[in-house]
């Protein structure tokens, strides 16, 4: 048994890079010694009930975390919620905890880091030196600097979450890791015939999930004359409560807009798996766990063009769109040819996820050569 430490910067946003870091501690909490270091305030009973793991595990989080949080969700609204910088915090605190010789290994379930002991890093997309493919903005090489982080640590087996995402770490660091998708388990659903044919959207509610974008496709696949309807699903942050308000008001105009905020897991496969039709609005998702629960439930499922989510639905163009008007068109073509899914639905199982976590947390413990 090793001791471990487990690298994640918040689990306050409970998108799918959180689901991860459960699942992560779920494995190897089963045959480590973990502590999860963390910023997050929310609390693991709460987040196991939300993504259905067993996450048995200590947290460690810094002092002051709370206020700490409460002023980055501040300032969220008017620059975005700053992961790396929460990162760069939460490094400073753990490596006084890995130099001690406390633990044998770090992994980091929230992208890139420097950590001063041998690692594993899952990557859903890098966080620093992103000026070097014209991205990140004016701040990202002050926390790349603080957070130590100028290549991949040789010591490091680092995976991506999709191909994608591999490429991309592969033009910053110039070193192209192995892909270990996220894990989703198929989800029990009615027969086709029984299934309502609404769209379900799942996802935090935010402005780069583009959820009333979501709204402004439905709405445009029923002026094609389908009567359909939606279902919004998802938690909504402190820090974009300014967009929540405008999704509120756009369902409440809206007869056929429902929206369901923090939901518990049965409530979530109870939609997915009595509807027909799932439906993600962002682009360039860097895998797309939404995407990828559509599939396992059976549902038939629809995207942008960019991103892993292509990956996902293999990419069929007639389930991917470049826009909100070219996914109102891809919509309407597929509802009146009778779209049925065809994708199989347990590909991203938790199993396969945990035994990819394991191997190669022995590997690295083991000495081998990373990946």
């Amino acid at each position: 048994m090793a001791r471990v430490a487990v690298l994640h910067n918040t689990l306050d946003l409970r998108g799918g890079a959180d689901a991860v870091c459960l699942h992560v501690c779920e494995a190897l909490g089963a045959v480590h010694d973990v502590t999860l270091f963390t910023l997050s305030r929310a609390r693991l009973d709460d987040l196991n009930d939300l993504f259905d793991t067993d996450a048995d595990v200590r947290v460690s989080r810094p002092p002051g975390t709370a206020p700490l949080g409460r002023a980055l969700d501040a300032a969220a609204g008017r620059i975005g919620p700053q992961l790396p910088l929460r990162t760069a915090i939460l490094d400073r605190y753990a490596r006084r905890h890995l130099r001690d010789g406390s633990f044998d290994l770090a992994v980091s379930t929230a992208n890139e880091v420097a950590p001063p002991v041998p690692s594993v890093q899952y990557v859903h997309y890098p966080q620093f030196n992103l000026g070097r493919i014209g991205e990140g903005g004016r701040c990202n090489g002050l926390w790349s600097r603080v957070a130590g982080v100028r290549a991949l640590p040789d010591d490091a087996t680092v995976v991506a979450n999709s191909g994608w995402t591999a490429d991309v770490v592969a033009r910053i660091y110039g070193r192209r890791p192995g892909v270990v998708h996220p894990p989703v388990d198929p989800i029990p659903g009615e027969p086709w015939a029984d299934r309502e044919r609404g769209f379900v959207t799942v996802g935090r509610i935010a402005p780069d999930n583009r959820t009333l974008d979501a709204v402004e496709i439905v709405g445009g696949v029923r002026d094609r004359g389908h009567d359909v309807h939606l279902h919004l699903v998802g938690s909504a942050g402190r820090a974009y409560a300014g967009y929540v308000r405008r999704v509120e008001l756009a369902a409440a105009a809206r007869e056929w807009v429902h929206l369901e905020r923090a939901v518990d897991r049965d409530r979530l496969e109870a939609l997915l798996g009595s509807h027909r039709y799932g439906l993600n609005a962002k682009p360039r998702e860097h895998f797309g766990m939404a995407v990828a629960e559509y599939v396992a439930a059976g549902m038939v499922a629809f995207a942008p063009d960019s991103g892993g989510q292509v990956e996902v639905l293999g990419g069929r163009e007639d389930r991917l769109f470049s826009s909100v008007e070219d996914a109102v068109g891809t919509i309407d073509a597929a509802l009146r040819s009778g779209a049925r899914p065809t994708q199989p639905r347990g590909r991203f199982d938790s199993d396969r996820f945990h035994r990819a976590i394991r191997r190669r947390v022995r590997e690295r413990l083991a000495g081998r050569p990373p990946e």
